[in-house]
């Protein structure tokens, strides 16, 4: 095997993944010599053909340590480098935090005996329970009087407080550094909370959860780096099991990422590793970009001269920037660039939707290459783009579009389904949510068209639209009026002929009432002789009898139940083992009031998984945030920037964390003026301008309106491009 690593810097769309992909084959074939070398030296025969497999293996025994900065990029790594190498060398694919906890949990029993902590398997928490089990910690502690000197609400202060944590872990800090940073970050004049307080908080934060064998993402990454990466005998265990390691996009890795890195590297590891200086998506997320980049002064460096030649960004990126810069100059964009300007931001989503959709019935762009890019995407915006270009049979592609569980109606059925079952759940169910529940529990199936131009154009909504029910919103509200007992602790159902007028009902919608009501009932005789073991089992139990019933859901409903089940399975592990720790008296069905409660504040979502498809790519227009957009790492024809005056072009589409600067490692604790966030507002637009340019390789549309939704008048920083378009689509333009 070579015996020195290699930096690979290259802009987007540089081939850095494939010179990875190329550096690993490198070094196959310069170890495949090297056993051959070896065995005949060590049989004293010459190699007749292969190296026999057995001892091949044994010489190869260390793996490959693959990682990548999302999962999404970590799948598709992995598929290429074992397609390439026929899956015959042994290829571990991670995301750094992946690694992090597969790692913290393997070598669990090494942290019990040097932190002393209970004998007890652990528990990873999801962000949500994380929030709410600090919530409940704290809550003595964040009294009106702090909530007003934070300037925030509970729920934002817990969290921005467990961001500290998570921040000071990714960069190598330990816990108890947390107040000495903050002080030296907030300096004296600071009217924000004591940071010796905000620590306190986090210090006993994490010694409960310790304690508890509860694991978050920011307790992993301080154990991995606190304590296993500084133990001899993880040490001697991690160089054994890797003799070579491929990072690809490290501008994106925390801090603790080098330490690993430097650690498999001195003890003889091989490594390569791919840096894009215009990538830091995740800076002030996590990302580390300029401590990482220090790796470089051991590596040989392979510089990647030059933009793709299909992408614009050699075109477009020089006079981009300086118009961005310098606003003063008076420059004109060549006819690549167009844009899309109206007074009102509903004008604008209509007009995009419109050109995009006569651009492809046109043929002059297939959808697959059409990409509309936003910083901030609400709810208004996604609907009214989706809905007008599937009218017209284009397929959008939501990328990692992470709604809220409860606002599926399939969920919010099935929660009410749960409070009328289980009892002293009376108050979190009313008249609307068991009508709603009645037409969701009432569905059928119907075969989809059979004609071939209906089978091409099937969408989530197509399927949608195919799945009808038995009770209509009209029925199950007349029955819900009439049938439905409002009761705190007993809420009921009664039969359809409670309603003296039951026969406009309908056969059809009584028959499905008459077997909901006889299946709740069956549930509540069985939930009172304790043969539900849980409410995980009934609520699959609903799934299986009244949603799947041998249909083919659609995708999002698929994905929503799905998560259901997890979080529901997540939630009830963590209240056993709380409940194993420290018995508490409470009312007996406490933990599903909470569950219901906690789903109906929005906080989790349905997070897809698989999220690419089997076979081919969805032919689909994609529709993104510049986060989302960034850290896919796709490229298309078109794009159209959405939204293209607003001042969050400068933010990157996504928020910063939280005293997020003070945690950089090349300036720990240095107070972060109004300058630095200028400065930092400027270069990151600059990357992200750069970034989208060598992503799109024909045209693109700035969609421009005056006015923002709150009627604001939109001057962002992308002005100056709009106003340098020499081809100018209007509302006097398009009709």
């Amino acid at each position: 095997m070579v015996s020195h690593s290699v930096w690979i810097v290259g802009t987007s769309r540089s081939g850095k993944t494939a010179r990875l992909v190329e550096q690993f084959c490198n070094w196959v074939t310069s170890e495949k010599q090297y056993t051959e070398s070896f065995y005949t030296k060590k049989t004293g025969r010459k190699k007749t053909g292969d190296v026999p497999e057995f001892f091949y293996l044994k010489q190869t025994e260390p793996g490959v340590l693959v990682l990548a900065a999302n999962d999404d990029n970590r799948r598709e790594l992995g598929d290429i480098i074992v397609t390439s190498t026929l899956g015959k060398y042994p290829v571990r694919a991670k995301t750094p935090l992946g690694f992090f906890q597969d790692e913290v949990i393997l070598f669990w029993p090494l942290l019990i005996n040097s932190l002393n902590l209970k004998a007890q398997f652990p528990v990873r928490l999801r962000p949500e329970t994380e929030q709410e089990l600090a919530t409940k910690l704290w809550r003595p502690q964040l009294d009106e009087e702090i909530l007003r000197l934070a300037g925030v609400n509970e729920s934002r202060l817990v969290r921005r407080i467990l961001d500290l944590l998570q921040l000071a872990a990714y960069s190598g800090i330990p816990c108890e550094n947390i107040a000495q940073i903050l002080s030296k970050g907030f300096g004296e004049n600071s009217t924000t909370l004591e940071p010796e307080f905000l620590a306190s908080l986090l210090l006993d934060w994490r010694n409960w959860c310790l304690e508890r064998g509860l694991l978050t993402y920011g307790i992993i990454t301080e154990l991995y780096s606190q304590h296993l990466l500084s133990d001899r005998n993880y040490q001697q265990h991690l160089t054994k099991r890797y003799q070579a390691v491929l990072a690809d996009d490290v501008d994106d890795y925390p801090s603790v990422a080098r330490l690993l890195f430097e650690l498999l590297l001195d003890r003889g590891a091989v490594g390569a590793f791919s840096y894009n200086p215009d990538g830091a998506v995740r800076l002030g997320l996590g990302a580390d970009p300029n401590y990482l980049e220090g790796l470089a002064e051991r590596c040989r460096v392979e510089i990647l001269n030059g933009p793709p030649p299909e992408s614009l960004s050699e075109q477009l990126t020089k006079q981009m920037v300086e118009l961005v810069t310098e606003p003063m100059i008076l420059l004109s964009l060549p006819k690549t660039v167009h844009s899309i300007q109206t007074t009102s931001r509903a004008q604008l989503l209509r007009q995009t939707a419109e050109i995009i959709a006569n651009a492809i019935q046109s043929q002059q762009v297939q959808p697959e290459e059409v990409a509309i890019i936003a910083p901030g995407l609400d709810a208004i915006a996604r609907y009214t783009l989706v809905e007008i270009l599937v009218k017209q049979n284009i397929p959008v592609e939501s990328l990692n579009d992470q709604r809220p569980l409860i606002s599926s109606p399939v969920i919010r059925a099935l929660l009410t389904m749960l409070a009328l079952v289980y009892p002293g759940l009376g108050r979190l169910v009313d008249r609307d949510a068991v009508a709603e529940m009645l037409v969701v529990l009432s569905r059928k199936q119907q075969p989809p068209e059979n004609s071939t131009d209906a089978m091409n154009r099937v969408s989530t909504t197509d399927t949608m639209n195919r799945v009808s029910t038995n009770i209509d919103p009209v029925r199950a509200g007349l029955i819900a009026d009439y049938c439905f007992v409002p009761h705190p602790d007993r809420p009921n159902l009664l039969p359809v002929s409670a309603f003296e007028r039951w026969d406009r009902i309908g056969y059809a919608a009584t028959t499905a009432y008459s077997e909901i009501l006889q299946w709740l009932e069956q549930q509540r005789s069985q939930q009172e002789l304790r043969l539900i073991p849980s409410p995980i089992s009934l609520l699959d139990r609903a799934i299986q009898r009244f949603l799947w019933n041998g249909s083919n859901l659609p995708y999002e409903q698929l994905a929503a139940l799905r998560e259901l089940l997890e979080t529901a399975q997540h939630y009830w592990e963590i209240d056993t083992r709380l409940r194993q720790i420290a018995p508490v008296e409470t009312m007996p069905y406490t933990t599903i009031i909470e569950f219901i409660q906690l789903l109906r504040r929005g906080t989790i979502t349905a997070n897809a998984y698989p999220v690419r498809p089997i076979g081919g790519a969805r032919k689909a227009v994609t529709l993104a945030t510049i986060f989302q957009y960034r850290s896919s790492r796709r490229s298309h024809q078109w794009h159209f920037w959405l939204d293209a005056g607003s001042p969050l072009w400068a933010k990157g589409g996504a928020a910063t964390l939280f005293g997020a600067p003070f945690f950089l490692r090349d300036r720990l604790g240095e107070p972060w003026t109004a300058e630095d966030e200028k400065l930092a507002e400027e270069e990151r637009l600059q990357r992200i301008l750069t970034d989208l340019l060598s992503r799109v390789s024909e045209r693109v549309y700035l969609c421009h309106s005056d006015l923002a939704v709150n009627g604001q008048e939109q001057i962002g920083p992308l002005l100056p491009l709009v106003n340098a378009c020499v081809t100018v689509i209007s509302e006097s333009t398009v009709n």
